[in-house]
């Protein structure tokens, strides 16, 4: 099947011949034998709603098995329950704020280490594996400024030190890029974007390429207990469906918002994947299928950006992204405010920089909306 049909059809739930996965709203299960193995027990464990948007995303992504969080911070953090004290990670310079504060303020405590590089300069990553170094942590594109990592490069500098590559795959969705079909072991995603669609769900999304990762990382997900409640993973279900029609859109409205701002005097640099001068162009089609809906723009004065932002009312400012309507922010106050300063500055973060989520709204009232919030 093409992806657009698995979206659909791909691990339909089949127990009940329900078109739509049905809610199985219970925490435990009836046993017929006393220590009965098999079957589904206690939901932390299994949860049949739970496990078909597990089959499916792990279908989608082309993975061993997949393993359904409470948000896309909990699915980071079971990966980084692999490691162990005294392990260290070479991770992507541009990783989400998120991502680097628990690595930085939690998972330090016990001994975790991490070195944050240039992905794009291979030779930067080489030099930072130490050899205690478990895993090469990769986010492509990057959040706000789309840096564009080499994914092919890095998992075979990665397979030369037997490390781990993981993946974060939240920009792209397994709509548009499949990172475990080039190599990758882990992919994860916040699901609470593109996968959900539709702003009414926090979810996370941990993809293992082999069995015996999926082992480990079921073994993590039912002892850890994070795992995602019923109802959202149906909520998961429902969005998948509309994956494809909303990131085709979400494209189609992006390139043409995209054109507007880089005509706009104010805006000093525009970042956006459908750009063919875009640095990272060619790469990023080698690997994606397509350039997503996330724009950042530099306006280079913080409190130009700060008015603008004030003055729009059909975009939502808000943190997220991924979502049906469009949502935008200032990186270094939301979405990256807790990374200090000085790697902000080295990501290309500055207090000038608006990042877009472009929505499936038709795009002339979009740009309608930032027209009057620029003062046209």
């Amino acid at each position: 099947m093409r992806k657009e049909t698995l979206l659909i059809h791909g691990a339909e739930e089949d127990a009940t011949g329900s078109v739509s996965t049905p809610i199985y709203q219970v925490s435990t299960f009836r046993q017929h034998t006393v220590g009965q193995e098999g079957g589904y027990q206690y939901s932390r464990g299994a949860n049949p709603t739970r496990y078909t948007l597990e089959a499916q995303i792990a279908l989608l992504e082309s993975g061993a098995a997949a393993f359904a969080f409470g948000s896309g911070m909990a699915a980071l953090t079971a990966v980084f329950h692999l490691f162990r004290s005294g392990d260290h990670i070479v991770a992507s310079r541009d990783l989400y704020g998120g991502t680097s504060r628990v690595l930085d303020k939690i998972f330090s405590r016990f001994d975790l280490t991490v070195d944050y590089v240039d992905f794009t300069n291979l030779s930067d990553i080489a030099s930072a594996i130490r050899p205690n170094t478990k895993a090469l942590m990769i986010e492509t594109p990057s959040n706000p400024t789309l840096m564009v990592t080499d994914i092919r490069a890095v998992v075979a500098l990665a397979q030369q030190h037997g490390l781990l590559t993981v993946a974060d795959n939240t920009f792209m969705s397994p709509y548009l890029q499949r990172p475990l079909t080039l190599g990758v072991d882990i992919v994860v995603h916040s699901a609470t974007k593109f996968i959900g669609g539709h702003s009414d769900v926090l979810a996370g999304i941990v993809v293992a390429k082999t069995d015996q990762l999926a082992e480990e990382l079921h073994f993590i997900q039912n002892s850890t207990g994070g795992v995602l409640g019923p109802f959202d993973s149906w909520l998961l279900l429902r969005g998948l469906k509309t994956l494809g029609v909303r990131m085709d859109r979400q494209a189609q409205n992006a390139l043409a918002v995209a054109a507007w701002l880089r005509d706009q005097p104010e805006v000093k640099q525009v970042y956006y994947l459908g750009f063919e001068n875009h640095p990272g162009y060619q790469l990023h089609y080698s690997q994606a299928d397509g350039a997503g809906n996330v724009i950042s723009f530099d306006v280079g004065d913080a409190e130009l950006a700060h008015s603008i932002l004030a003055k729009l009312s059909l975009c939502v400012l808000a943190d997220s992204l991924g979502g049906v309507e469009s949502l935008i922010n200032l990186s270094d106050k939301m979405s990256h405010g807790s990374v200090p300063k000085e790697r902000k500055l080295q990501m290309g973060i500055t207090p000038s920089l608006i990042r877009l989520s472009v929505g499936i709204e038709h795009s002339d009232d979009i740009i309608a909306d930032l027209r009057q919030a620029f003062g046209r």
